[in-house]
């Protein structure tokens, strides 16, 4: 059917699902903010040199549901590992957030507001225990998601069948 032109739709601009009032772009695009340019290229040279906490968790933590996502720009702030259907943020200190008692503050009272739970790890026990933190973060991101119950039922071991 070469040759034959398909017929042009009538324009849906403004109309249905979709559409902020009078507006002529999708309501999605409305709610969408860009991340400001510097943001943007901070998070990804801090994705392409994880410290060594980062670096150990990411590791154990990559083959798990659900997902988590390094260096997450949320607002003005990057979340060092980020869930984003549980809301869970996880940040890595080190020695650098000593003296910086007061933005970590600030920053944690913002995501908080913004509906996040916030964790927090010392690195010197992400390098101690990387194990028993992914099993704190995992059982937070679960419990964020509403799916774990707080004392797991009794398991069948010993029992055999017809008993």
């Amino acid at each position: 059917m070469a040759g034959v032109a398909a017929p042009l739709l009538p324009s849906l601009k403004g109309r249905g699902r979709g559409w902020v009032g009078e507006r002529s772009e999708p309501c999605y695009l409305a709610v969408m903010r860009r991340v400001p340019a510097h943001l943007t290229v901070n998070a990804r040279a801090l994705r392409n040199a994880p410290t060594d906490a980062e670096r150990l968790i990411w590791r154990r933590m990559s083959i798990y549901r659900p997902r988590f996502t390094r260096q997450l720009v949320v607002g003005s702030y990057i979340i060092d590992l980020a869930c984003r259907p549980a809301k869970l943020a996880v940040e890595f200190d080190g020695a650098q957030h000593i003296d910086a008692e007061d933005y970590d503050a600030r920053r944690t009272a913002f995501l908080s507001e913004q509906g996040w739970t916030v964790m927090r790890f010392w690195n010197v026990d992400v390098a101690q225990n990387p194990d028993g933190v992914v099993e704190a973060i995992l059982h937070k991101a679960a419990e964020c998601l509403g799916g774990t119950h707080p004392q797991p039922l009794p398991s069948r071991e010993g029992r055999r069948r017809g008993q």
